[in-house]
């Protein structure tokens, strides 16, 4: 259960960090200040989601973490300003997007543990939130990558691996495919 607690500290945290850096990156993107602005919302709503869950057995953020989290969110910030102010040959905005789609399949990946984890742990009234959140991150994933290679700096960077179809998790757990 430890263990399962800590991811779920973590994904609390990094969600926290993932919303701050998301304010910068649609401050600094006008065309696409509406789906980031989204996906920033979508981000807080996962925080709140995971905040139930420590609730419910019992635990509470890790300060640490909470603390280097919201560093981390705030310096991302502060970089998606600077690159949108400097966006010199449009290499600010492909940063963001590239960097944001690199993060985000890391996110999937870290829900489906979780999942896998509640499944293990007997805890099946998470399984179903962390299959939506891993859901939802697979589309930011998508949606960053697709943004990334619109640009002619995508040919000079590797793209990260590409995830697994979305219903992958689901499949993994035997679950019904929404």
């Amino acid at each position: 259960m430890k263990d399962f607690i800590y991811l779920l500290q973590n994904a609390y945290s990094g969600e926290k960090a993932a919303a701050l850096a998301y304010y910068g990156h649609w401050l600094s993107a006008p065309i696409e200040k509406q789906e980031i602005q989204k996906i920033e919302q979508e981000e807080w709503d996962h925080r709140a989601c995971l905040g139930r869950m420590l609730e419910k057995l019992g635990a509470k953020p890790r300060i640490t973490r909470e603390i280097m989290m919201t560093a981390i969110g705030c310096t991302i910030f502060v970089l998606c300003r600077i690159g949108g102010w400097l966006n010199v040959l449009n290499f600010g905005w492909f940063m963001s997007m590239y960097g944001a789609g690199k993060l985000e399949q890391g996110n999937i990946v870290e829900y489906e543990v979780a999942a896998l984890k509640a499944r293990e742990l007997g805890r099946l009234e998470f399984i179903e939130d962390l299959i939506h959140m891993a859901e939802v991150e697979w589309d930011h994933e998508l949606y960053f990558r697709t943004k990334a290679l619109e640009s002619k700096w995508a040919a000079k960077f590797s793209m990260w691996e590409i995830p697994p179809p979305r219903n992958s998790t689901r499949t993994k757990l035997g679950l019904q495919i929404l």
